[in-house]
């Protein structure tokens, strides 16, 4: 495959620049891409009244302007989800500002949201044509006097666009966001947001990704927020700011958020708890961490509905996603577990 083979090419490039160049080749080769082999039907899952062909999903992060969904779709993805999208464009944090991590197969980054805003996100979800599920993740700009009302104004422009929407409150790269994790804040920007979808046609599916960075307790509490505010899922989690002991890599103390093999268990840890709060009331997304159907099955037995990837895809390119189904068919063939629905 051309992706494939440009991915090995790439990873010679510092990796900011292989990003922009992985998304641009996916945008030019889309026409060309002939559609990924029929999953297996153990894989197929219904979340939001739909049925998606597998569970595995690409993370916000990748495709930060819906610039290429329905190429990764294409690839093998079961669902894709664009941004982080704020309402106006900004350039995000200085450069250096993502670094990879070979040896511990991992990725700091401490991008900012940089995109280019809601109106050129929105121009592309509208010019869409393929079908499959896509959500957009929404965020607030960094120098904006009202978060809140950043998170109604993308909401409201992009969610009619979108297949749901996931309200990022958890990037550690910009100053102050994750304190709408709190208890009132998140209250308050909880109903704000369900009180502006119920302006809109229908129920849109609305989503809330979290921290791993978080206690017990205020797993608890933001789960009952959840609950309370008629929201439909959670995304968990985002990238973290701790820095195991265990890495190796010269870039390992580098600031911002930590994603990939390290993610894994404080990611997975976070998605048991909610499990065991929420019970089968909301829908739970598992990302953090996931390179394997190994590790795909673990999220789905902790509890996830659907699971997201992309640390793994930057670091190895889109070959890998054909064995991740492939594994996690066999275990869940041999587990008689299925995802869960």
């Amino acid at each position: 495959m051309v992706l494939e083979a440009a991915a090995r090419l790439l990873q010679s490039l510092p990796p900011e620049a292989a990003h922009r160049a992985t998304v641009r080749l996916a945008r030019a080769a889309a026409p060309l891409l002939a559609a990924a082999p029929p999953d297996d039907p153990l894989l197929a899952v219904t979340v939001f009244g739909r049925t998606l062909f597998n569970p595995i999903g690409l993370a916000a992060g990748f495709d930060k302007d819906a610039e290429v969904p329905d190429a990764m779709l294409q690839l093998g993805f079961g669902f894709v989800e664009c941004g982080t999208v704020t309402p106006k464009p900004q350039a995000g944090n200085p450069r250096p500002r993502l670094f990879r991590l070979p040896e511990d197969r991992a990725v700091i980054n401490r991008m900012g949201f940089n995109n280019r805003g809601m109106e050129a996100a929105a121009a592309r979800l509208a010019a869409r044509r393929a079908r499959g599920m896509v959500g957009i993740n929404i965020g607030a700009n960094k120098d904006s006097p009202d978060r809140i009302g950043d998170y109604l104004r993308a909401f409201a422009r992009l969610a009619p666009l979108a297949d749901y929407v996931a309200v990022n409150v958890s990037s550690p790269n910009t100053p102050g966001l994750r304190d709408l994790q709190r208890d009132e804040d998140l209250k308050r920007l909880l109903d704000a947001l369900t009180r502006e979808r119920e302006k809109l046609s229908g129920q849109k599916p609305l989503l809330l990704k979290i921290a791993p960075d978080l206690s017990a307790d205020e797993i608890d509490t933001i789960a009952d927020v959840a609950l309370a505010s008629g929201i439909d899922g959670i995304i968990a989690t985002n990238t973290t700011i701790a820095r195991p002991g265990t890495l190796q890599s010269r870039h390992a103390k580098e600031p911002g958020g930590l994603s990939g093999a390290p993610l894994f268990e404080p990611s997975t840890a976070v998605l048991t708890q909610l499990r065991a709060k929420v019970g089968s009331k909301l829908v739970l997304i598992g990302v953090g961490g996931v390179q394997s159907g190994a590790d795909a099955y673990a999220k789905i037995r902790a509890g996830a509905n659907l699971v997201q990837l992309y640390t793994a895809l930057a670091l190895e390119g889109p070959s890998l996603i054909a064995p991740i189904k492939r594994e996690l068919t066999a275990l869940l063939a041999s587990g008689a577990l299925t995802p869960r629905n």
